[in-house]
Order: C-alpha cells, then sequence, then structure tokens
C-alpha cells in the first residue's frame, strides 16, 4: 500500500514538474492574455478588468525604469532572489513594524502569472519555484515585459498599457518620465493610491522615484543578458 501510494505522489510530482515548465516555456514567447490575480479580482466582484499586451519596445524605457527604481534596484543584478532585501524585510517586520516583503520583480512576476496573493508558506513555496524557473528560462528583458503588462496598476487596471490609458490617456509608449514615476509610485498599494490626480504623500514618493531614476542612470539589460547566456 505504501509503496503505491509513493508511486502515486512521484507520478504526480513527474507530471506537476513537466506541465510546469512547459507553461513556463510557453510563455517564454507567448503573451500572457489573463492572470489568476485578474480571475481572482472578478470574482470578488471588482471592476471589469483593462487590460492591454504590448511589447516591451512599445513601452517607454523611462517606464521600464521607473518601475525598477521603485521596486527592485538590484534587478539586473541578482538572480531572482534579493536576499538583502528578504532580510531587511524580516527584520522590520520582527520588530512589529507594517507588513512588507521584500519580493523582487522576478518573484511578483511569477506570483501574478502563476499563482495567487496570499503569505502562505505553501504559496511562497511556489513562488520560490516558479521565480527559478522563469529566471532559469527567461531573459530579464523577457521578465520585465511581462512583468509591465501583468503587474496590477490600479483598481481592475492590468498592465502598463492599460495604466497609462486609465491615468493619463496616452499609450505606454508616450508616458513622460514624471508620468512613468506616478505610475511606479502607486505600486505598494495600486488599488487604494492614484497616480492621476495625486495626493501629497503620493507627489513626495514620486519625487522619490524621480531622483533614483536620475542616480540609476541609464536602464541596459544587455550586459546581464550576455553575461547569462
Amino acid at each position: 500500500m505504501l509503496k503505491r501510494i509513493a508511486r502515486i505522489v512521484l507520478r504526480c510530482l513527474l507530471w506537476f514538474l513537466v506541465l510546469s515548465v512547459a507553461w513556463v516555456l510557453v510563455y517564454k514567447y507567448v503573451p500572457v492574455p489573463y492572470t489568476s490575480l485578474m480571475a481572482i479580482r472578478s470574482a470578488q466582484g471588482g471592476p471589469d478588468t483593462q487590460h492591454d499586451w504590448v511589447a516591451i519596445d512599445r513601452i517607454a524605457p523611462s517606464m521600464q525604469l521607473a518601475v525598477i527604481c521603485a521596486e527592485d534596484q538590484r534587478f539586473i543584478e541578482h538572480n531572482g532572489f534579493d536576499y538583502n532585501a528578504i532580510k531587511a524585510a524580516y527584520e522590520r517586520n520582527r520588530k512589529g513594524n507594517t507588513l512588507r516583503g521584500g519580493s523582487t520583480i522576478s518573484q511578483q512576476t511569477a506570483k501574478n502569472v502563476f499563482l495567487w496573493p496570499g503569505r502562505s508558506y505553501v504559496r511562497k513555496g511556489f513562488e520560490a519555484y516558479f521565480t527559478f524557473l522563469i529566471e532559469l528560462f527567461w531573459s530579464k528583458e523577457r521578465i520585465l515585459e511581462v512583468y509591465l503588462n501583468s503587474v496590477e496598476m490600479g483598481e481592475g487596471v492590468y498592465g502598463v498599457e492599460a495604466a497609462a490609458q486609465h491615468w493619463f490617456n496616452k499609450s505606454a509608449k508616450d508616458l513622460t518620465r514624471h508620468e512613468a514615476a506616478a505610475i511606479a509610485a502607486i505600486l505598494p498599494n495600486p488599488r487604494q493610491y492614484k497616480a492621476n490626480p495625486r495626493t501629497p504623500y503620493l507627489e513626495t514618493r514620486k519625487q522619490w522615484v524621480l531622483r533614483q531614476m536620475y542616480n540609476f542612470g541609464v536602464l541596459d539589460l544587455q550586459p546581464i543578458e550576455t553575461a547569462k547566456n
């Protein structure tokens, strides 16, 4: 009986590995049409989903830089996990400060595309697994492209093209540096914050993002891609 159960478990594990790798490989090339988060928000009675996939070359470079500066400044350096950020988040949470994660853009992409929101150890385990897979099979440019097209950027608004249309009535490729920073500033809580018009707090945060963009300089993903290859 135990051997039979073990065979079933191993078979299920093998199928999970095969299907999960295949899923990741498909999304290496195919636009992500819909995510579990979109489905969950819709099932909860949220507003109609706004989502339009655009290739990364149709997203303003300033928008690409803004999300990296706001969310994950070591994105082009790490392998999917920023251990310094994870340690800092753990220390903040242990001291009883406002709960805040240390998730990288790669981790957020894995969660947004393949999983569900939540803080359970099971979900975090799956997140680590899918983060490893996308870092293994995707380029940094692809990870950023999928992130920018799947991240929540407002109530019912997903991806930078929908966000640009929703907040500034223009396409993502036409966003100015200040508009990109304003959108990036709402990412910690996109269902509560508004990129336009902004509160004094969000204006302060936008100015911080702009300073980080200035200090970061030009975003160039090619060196990391060459090293990875």
